[in-house]
C-alpha cells in the first residue's frame, strides 16, 4: 500500500467510525449529555484538573476509538496552560475532546493546490471545522463573559482553590462539558454548518 491509498484508508475509515458512533448514539443524546455533564463535575470533586475533567468525561462515554489514557494530552492546559492564565482548562478540554470526536483523521485526497484547497476548505469552508471549534468558547464567554483563565479567576488569585473559587470553577466546567457533549453527538457536518461567531478573522457569513 503506497502513501496515497493509506490516506484514502484512513480518511475512510474515519468517516465510518463517525458514521456507527452516531448511529449508535441517535437514541439517548440527552441522557448521554446529562451522564457527561454529571462525570465532569464529579471529577473536579476527585482531582482532576479542568481540562482533564471534561476530556475524561467525554472519552469515558462517547466511543471515539482512542484509549482512556488519551486524558492524559489534557493535563498540562489546566489554570489556562500550567497555571499561566491563559485559556481557561475547561475551554480547552472541551476542544480537545470534541476534536476527539469530530477531529481531522488526515489531510484530503489530493496532490499539490488541490490538497491544500481542500485541506483549507476542511476549516475555513461552509461546512468547515473551525465553525464547530468557534462555538465553544464563544458559547461560554456568552456566559461567564470571558475565557482567559487569569481573568475568570481574578478575585481569588491571593486565595486559590478556596471553597468560592472550586465551586465557580466547578460551574464553568459542568457547562463546557455540556457544551463539548452537545458538539459530540452532533453530526460533523451539521454543527460545521453553524455560523462564525466572534474570531480573529472577522469572518462574517
Amino acid at each position: 500500500m503506497d502513501a496515497q491509498d493509506g490516506k484514502m484508508k484512513e480518511n475512510s475509515e474515519g468517516r465510518k467510525k463517525s458514521e456507527v458512533l452516531f448511529d449508535a448514539f441517535g437514541e439517548g443524546k440527552k441522557e448521554k449529555i446529562e451522564m457527561i455533564k454529571k462525570r465532569a463535575r464529579k471529577n473536579f470533586t476527585l482531582g482532576y484538573n479542568c481540562a482533564e475533567c471534561v476530556m475524561e468525561a467525554v472519552l469515558a462515554v462517547v466511543e471515539t476509538g482512542l484509549p482512556s489514557e488519551a486524558k492524559k494530552v489534557a493535563t498540562g492546559f489546566g489554570g489556562g496552560v500550567g497555571l499561566f492564565g491563559d485559556t481557561c482548562g475547561a475551554v480547552t478540554g472541551a476542544v480537545l475532546a470534541v476534536g476527539a470526536v469530530h477531529g481531522r483523521p488526515g489531510l484530503p485526497e489530493g496532490e499539490g493546490q488541490e490538497s491544500i484547497k481542500k485541506a483549507v476548505d476542511e476549516l475555513y469552508g461552509k461546512r468547515g471545522l473551525y465553525r464547530l471549534f468557534n462555538q465553544i468558547p464563544n458559547r461560554l464567554a456568552d456566559k461567564y463573559g470571558k475565557t482567559l483563565c487569569r481573568e475568570l479567576t481574578a478575585k481569588w488569585q491571593e486565595s486559590w482553590l478556596c471553597r468560592d473559587h472550586a465551586l465557580f470553577c466547578r460551574e464553568l466546567i459542568t457547562d463546557a462539558a455540556e457544551i463539548a457533549a452537545e458538539l459530540a453527538f452532533t453530526k460533523r457536518d451539521e454543527a460545521a454548518s453553524r455560523p462564525f461567531r466572534r474570531n480573529v478573522e472577522n469572518l462574517r457569513d
